[in-house]
């Protein structure tokens, strides 16, 4: 199954979304309800990596609830929320509907409203029930395999995209093997266990439970260094394996709807589905695995600036009057600084965000550095 199916990551896996977004307003997690321990016949890890890679599933429909506590400083109101950052912290639930790589849908509820994406063969829908907008856009040929959710929320929306990213991030650097058997959402389920290998690394385990029978992940779960619950967790609490109606997947705009047309994006040559960023990121992956930690040149955009620019007016505490290109909107970068931990050392100066599973540098001279790792690392990095 490929309900959701995320783009290309780096192997710091679902930690880096988070370590790239400053926000905050963690909510206290509990662990979904566990039950009896279910006597199932003995799998090795290799059998259930091979189990994952290989199960065929015609149609899935389900309650999903993401929940996660990834430790964030009250930074709150700082930052403009997002679907991304709304799901970055306490308990959320979503809907799923799966019936083939052509036919999938997603809706994101909360008690504001709901916001729901709809693949139906080339018709790519999203809707927000708020402000009662759509969005459509018809898919060339080549967006037969571009996943609806790409225009969703970037965290992982279902144990099955998580488990997406874990398994491309299995290398020497991992160490994978089986853990206890569980049942969720009243399936039996074997887990699989992914732990980092170098003590770098803040994360401490990514648990997987399989469905013993069809093979499809029910529950992905985060654990972070020196804690013994979650701090990031999505669960099927309900799942049914018929194939959906084929109605769910109809958008019918609700009286009042306003519809904007989107074009379709060209995929780039060689590689379907695959979008080129627009523009030169200057990002750079230093380390590889569990440890990799990105460095990105944000010139302007907090307050930095190059290490050979000409000397500047001061903009210590000062509040852009317009936001940079391509930044958030309406940040405010003193503040937004000002709550951070000032750290220095022989690699320079700047502010330190950290969670549970990573850390952020904001260096004076304009860059950031990102992982799922400790300070210690991102120094490391910085000096460079």
């Amino acid at each position: 199954m490929s309900v959701l199916r995320s783009r290309p990551v780096l192997r710091w896996l679902v930690p880096a979304t988070a370590a790239v977004a400053v926000i905050g307003g963690g909510a206290a997690i509990g662990t979904f309800a566990a039950e009896a321990e279910p006597s199932l016949p003995p799998r090795t890890a290799a059998q259930l990596l091979v189990d994952l890679q290989t199960s065929r599933l015609e149609g899935l429909s389900g309650t999903v609830v993401q929940r996660a506590d990834l430790g964030l400083p009250p930074l709150v109101g700082l930052v403009p929320g997002n679907e991304l950052t709304t799901l970055l912290t306490g308990t959320h639930t979503l809907r799923v509907w799966y019936s083939g790589p052509e036919r999938q849908r997603v809706a994101l509820l909360d008690t504001l409203g709901e916001q729901d994406v709809i693949r139906n063969g080339r018709d790519l829908w999203t809707w927000q029930s708020r402000t009662n907008t759509a969005s459509h856009r018809t898919l060339g040929a080549a967006g037969a395999e571009k996943p609806a959710v790409e225009a969703g929320p970037q965290m992982p929306a279902t144990p099955q995209q998580a488990a997406d990213l874990a398994l491309g991030a299995i290398d020497p650097s991992t160490e994978v093997s089986v853990g206890r058997s569980a049942t969720v959402a009243g399936q039996d389920a074997y887990e699989l266990v992914l732990e980092p290998r170098d003590g770098a690394s803040l994360v401490h385990q990514l648990r997987i439970a399989i469905d013993a029978k069809q093979h499809v992940p029910l529950r992905f779960e985060v654990l972070a260094k020196g804690s013994d619950q979650p701090a990031f967790e999505v669960a099927f609490t309900q799942v049914d394996y018929r194939r959906p109606d084929a109605d769910q997947f109809t958008f019918n705009p609700p009286p009042g709807v306003t519809v904007t047309e989107e074009k379709a994006e060209r995929p780039a040559a060689g590689k379907p589905g695959h979008v080129a960023p627009a523009g030169d990121p200057q990002v750079r992956a230093v380390g590889t695995g569990w440890t990799t930690v990105l460095v990105a040149r944000l010139d302007g955009a907090l307050g930095g600036k190059p290490a050979d620019a000409k000397p500047a007016v001061p903009t210590t505490g000062a509040k852009p009057a317009v936001p940079p290109a391509g930044g958030p909107p309406n940040v405010d970068v003193s503040k937004l600084l000002g709550g951070l931990t000032a750290v220095s050392g022989d690699w320079g100066s700047g502010r330190l965000l950290t969670g549970k599973l990573f850390s952020v540098l904001l260096t004076d001279d304009g860059r950031v550095l990102a992982g799922a790792v400790t300070p210690e690392r991102l120094y490391q990095a910085a000096r460079g």
